[in-house]
C-alpha cells in the first residue's frame, strides 16, 4: 500500500525519480511497470500494472451507446501510457501527460492506497487547502459515518 506525499522535481527531459521507499515495492510488485493516465481533476494516475488491470478492464465494460461512459473511456483509456522504471529508478512522462496536467518542474507524488496522484506542486497545495477548507457537516456527508 502506498501512501505519504512526495516533492519531487522533474528532470529537462520529463523523467520523475520514483522514491526508493516506493520503487523497491513496486519493482517488487510489478517489476517496475506502470500505468500512467490523466484524471479528470486534471493530475496523473500512476499505478503499477496488476493495479490497473481491473480498473481497465472496468472502463472497457462500460455501455457502449452512453455519452458520459465512452467520454470517460476516451479520456483515461486514451491517455494510458505504459512505462517502465529504468535502472536509475526513473520513469518517464510523455509531453502529452506532462501537458494535460501541467506539470513543469515541482511535482507531487501522493501515494493513496494502490496507485498514486501525480500533480503539479502548486495545485496539489490548492486542492489540499480545498479539502481543509471543507466544513464538518460536508465531510460527515461524504463520509457517511465513516470515523478516522
Amino acid at each position: 500500500m502506498f501512501g505519504g506525499v512526495a516533492i519531487l522535481n522533474l528532470d529537462s527531459k520529463g523523467r520523475l525519480a520514483i522514491p526508493a521507499k516506493h520503487r523497491d515495492a513496486l519493482i517488487a510488485a510489478c517489476e517496475g511497470r506502470l500505468t500512467v493516465t490523466v484524471d479528470p481533476s486534471q493530475c496523473l494516475l500512476v499505478y503499477p500494472q496488476p493495479a490497473w488491470e481491473p480498473v481497465r478492464d472496468k472502463l472497457n465494460n462500460l455501455p457502449a451507446f452512453n455519452p458520459q461512459a465512452r467520454a470517460l473511456q476516451r479520456l483515461i483509456l486514451g491517455h494510458a501510457e505504459e512505462v517502465e522504471i529504468d535502472s536509475a529508478g526513473r520513469i518517464l512522462l510523455s509531453t502529452t501527460l506532462r501537458s494535460f496536467a501541467a506539470l513543469d518542474k515541482s511535482v507531487a507524488l501522493v501515494g493513496l492506497g494502490s496507485k498514486f496522484e501525480l500533480w503539479d506542486e502548486t495545485k496539489w497545495h490548492v486542492q489540499t487547502a480545498a479539502a481543509l477548507a471543507m466544513s464538518p457537516a460536508d465531510i460527515a456527508a461524504q463520509l457517511d459515518g465513516f470515523v478516522l
